[in-house]
């Protein structure tokens, strides 16, 4: 929306509309009339409001400018499920289920999400394109070093859809004096930037509550984008900590509404995939205690969530043999110690199988990091930066490293190197969607890998 009619306003309005006009298009296609019922007319209200109070709560009506469509749709979708289970809940616990039809509740929930969906989708498209033409455009003034203000200029040129423009720049190669401060204000005022864009590293971080204080007669919102030269950040973002305004600079995304939505996925599809795999679970477990002496399940401590130790279970695919007090040998290509089943087992991915357990246990996930042996994380610890910033999530069975081919054996420090780096990429930008995505890629690509000895 533009600056004159802002989604916070316009949109609860589309709402609350769209949610009328969905029970009415029910209420015609069930009962074949456009007359509501007094009790279908106090249905809608209702639901209506616990739309527009659900949307506000998880802040669907702020940030419209940069919210990507997917999200934006994923939010509503969820905000549509949650109204439903309290509609429902409502209607049952006030013992009004013969009184309303379950198909109109259903049919308006679905009319309404659609047109609303579909309202939103067709404002953003039409608002992108009309930044991308040059109109509904923020004019900003950047301050900084040289190499960050290009930095940002490239992303804003990147990103025209989200209606930047630069309106002029005063770079910093050191603190700025009175006379850089004057000409900054000067500027601003020139230019008629309706922000400024202050970006500079830690060790400049005067430079900001200065220029902070030099536009406190300017109307421009001022921006604070601070820059992190070297620094491995992992799903940075701001946050308020007892009163206070922080800088997260490597925190965990599961937290809120995401920890809850993460772990009805990993019940969601951990009950569906274990009943569908339990007869190969109970043939693998035969086939493995008759080839080989031992148990069939292989036990071993490993890191989950915050540091936590938990206990891995997979199909035994190894002799049983002793191991040096803690250490742990990776196997490898023609590894005497794998049995003939446990070289299937590895290379199909089979045995881990087990781990669907762990997932249900709730101490893995169905997708994360994959765990590693705790003498593994000690050893590289000390040499992949950022490498126990994978526990900031519980492990999994499958992950983004694991869809890319970076599984099997990591006998090189580039190796490891490269499952860090994506196992964080997959931490940092972690949504519903790219775990959905991630189990399509392992059905199709990610059990069969050559790497796995």
């Amino acid at each position: 929306m533009g600056e004159r009619y802002p989604a916070q306003l316009i949109v609860p309005l589309v709402d609350f509309a769209v949610v009328i006009l969905g029970g009415l298009l029910a209420y015609k296609a069930r009962l074949g009339s456009f007359s509501l019922h007094e009790r279908y007319s106090l249905a809608i209200a209702v639901i209506a409001l616990l739309v527009i109070l659900l949307n506000s709560a998880f802040g669907a009506y702020r940030q419209w400018r940069i919210t990507p469509i997917a999200i934006m749709l994923m939010r509503l979708l969820l905000v549509w499920a949650l109204v439903g289970v309290v509609a429902t809940s409502i209607i049952y616990f006030a013992d009004a289920a013969e009184r309303y039809s379950r198909l109109w509740v259903g049919g308006m929930l679905l009319i309404s999400f659609l047109l609303a969906g579909s309202a939103r989708v067709v404002a953003q498209l039409m608002l992108r394109q009309a930044r991308v033409r040059g109109r509904a455009r923020r004019a900003v003034f950047l301050v900084g070093p040289g190499q960050q203000l290009l930095k940002l200029a490239k992303s804003m040129r990147a990103s025209p859809g989200e209606g930047y423009s630069i309106a002029g720049f005063e770079r910093l190669s050191r603190l700025p004096d009175d006379h850089c401060l004057e000409r900054v204000v000067r500027r601003v005022t020139e230019t008629q930037a309706r922000e400024v864009w202050i970006s500079v590293p830690l060790e400049m971080g005067s430079a900001v509550r200065d220029i902070f204080f030099a536009l406190r007669n300017h109307t421009a919102e001022v921006r604070f984008l601070p820059d992190f030269p070297d620094m491995q950040l992992l799903n940075h973002r701001m946050s308020e900590v007892a009163g206070h305004l922080s800088v997260d600079l490597s925190v965990t995304p599961m937290s809120g509404m995401a920890r809850v939505l993460k772990r009805l996925e990993d019940l969601f599809f951990g009950i569906l995939i274990t009943v569908f795999i339990l007869p190969f679970c109970l043939a693998i477990a035969v086939g493995v205690k008759l080839t080989s002496p031992g148990p069939v399940l292989f036990k071993q401590y490993r890191t989950g969530a915050n540091g936590k130790k938990f206990k891995v279970y997979k199909f035994r695919s190894m002799r049983i043999h002793e191991e040096e007090d803690g250490k742990v040998t990776q196997a490898s290509k023609s590894d005497p110690r794998v049995t003939p089943i446990g070289a299937f087992l590895r290379r199909t991915s089979l045995d881990e199988l087990p781990q669907f357990y762990n997932v249900l246990q709730g101490r893995m996930s169905i997708v994360g990091p994959r765990p590693h042996a705790l003498s593994h994380n000690e050893h590289y610890k000390e040499l992949v930066e950022s490498y126990m910033r994978r526990h900031k999530v519980k492990p999994g069975i499958t992950g983004w490293a694991q869809v890319n081919g970076l599984r099997g054996e990591t006998d090189t420090l580039e190796k490891m190197e490269q499952r860090v780096k994506h196992d964080l990429w997959y931490i940092d930008n972690w949504s519903l969607w790219l775990d959905c995505k991630i189990i399509f890629l392992t059905v199709f690509k990610g059990f069969l890998n050559r790497n796995a000895y």
